[in-house]
């Protein structure tokens, strides 16, 4: 099946954005642009960053490193589970070696 686009309106502190989506990604889109407009929000209250588009670039490099983050410590997550099966692996090696002793 082919995606329909739909042009859907978001808006990010006081600016309106019209984005073209295929329609089943409208939700997924609208939860984005309120994530980021609360981080930008945040950013401006703070009042040490000046100017739509540098508080946008804070707001990027913010959710960029919490999703870098995120991601590390999903492969950290992993590499704990990946160990855990090894050594288990380890164990019933052994149980069944000395069975066959």
């Amino acid at each position: 099946m082919i995606d329909n686009p739909s042009t859907t309106s978001v808006k990010i502190l006081d600016k309106e954005y019209r984005i073209s989506c295929p329609r089943e990604e409208e939700a997924a889109l609208h939860k984005a642009a309120h994530l980021l407009h609360d981080k930008m929000k945040e950013i401006k209250s703070g009042g040490k960053v000046i100017g739509l588009e540098r508080i946008a670039v804070m707001a990027a490099l913010n959710m960029s490193y919490e999703l870098l983050r995120l991601k590390e410590n999903q492969f950290e997550n992993n590499t704990d589970a990946q160990q855990q099966i090894q050594d288990m692996m380890g164990k019933l090696d052994q149980a069944l070696t000395n069975l066959d002793s």
